[in-house]
């Protein structure tokens, strides 16, 4: 697999994720949630996970903090850190999921609908003193029971869509949509009209539909 960015920077990037998510809960006051809500909401997730250098490396955690919350609310008012006596669990989750949003390619949008931050941060007791490709492989099982539905089938039920109402709105046959969802068809070969017309209908990316493999 390509990844969005070379390895060199990988400590860097974990490293910064994991203060960033440590200052906004311990010193900014943030829960988690709401934290890492802004993050994808800010536009800097996305910045992160396709190796923007100014946001894997080019500046602290706190600071990558800071911008979040000022691209969400227009605020930036730097506080004193607060530190703890030791690595918070919320300092793992990022560290961990750092790691696991580039070794997979998966974007962190789509990280969060399958295993919430929420999620993440109830495996520390368990993982975080093991290697990290542990938490990789539990990763990879999580979101494999979350894929028992397809993503198609996922963002459709989101929006409140029957397979019918879908396909009049898209034009695509039902049975169509049908077998794309029960995996008779794979979406990642479908043509390219169709998964337009799909993704404008459910307000996703195109690339949101396809099915990830890792």
């Amino acid at each position: 697999m390509i990844r969005a960015y070379n390895e060199l920077y990988l400590k860097t990037a974990r490293k910064n994720l994991a203060n960033s998510l440590d200052y906004a809960v311990y010193t900014l006051g943030y829960s988690p949630e709401e934290y890492f809500t802004m993050f994808l909401r800010s536009g800097i997730a996305a910045k992160f996970e396709n190796g923007d250098p100014r946001y894997v490396a080019g500046m602290s955690g706190a600071e990558l903090a800071l911008k979040v919350v000022e691209a969400c609310t227009g605020e930036y008012e730097q506080k004193e850190r607060i530190y703890l006596s030791g690595k918070s669990p919320e300092y793992w989750a990022g560290w961990a999921l750092a790691y696991y949003q580039w070794y997979s390619g998966c974007s962190f949008a789509r990280l969060q609908e399958e295993v919430p931050i929420s999620a993440i941060l109830r495996m520390y007791d368990k993982y975080h003193e093991m290697d990290i490709s542990h938490f990789a492989e539990r990763m990879n099982e999580l979101r494999q029971e979350k894929r028992m539905y397809t993503y198609l089938r996922m963002y459709r039920e989101r929006c409140g869509f029957s397979q019918s109402e879908l396909a009049e709105l898209t034009g695509i046959p039902v049975r169509t949509i049908q077998q794309y969802e029960q995996r008779q068809k794979s979406i990642n070969r479908a043509r390219a009209e169709y998964v337009i017309a799909l993704a404008n209908a459910l307000n996703v990316e195109p690339a949101e539909l396809m099915e990830a493999t890792g």
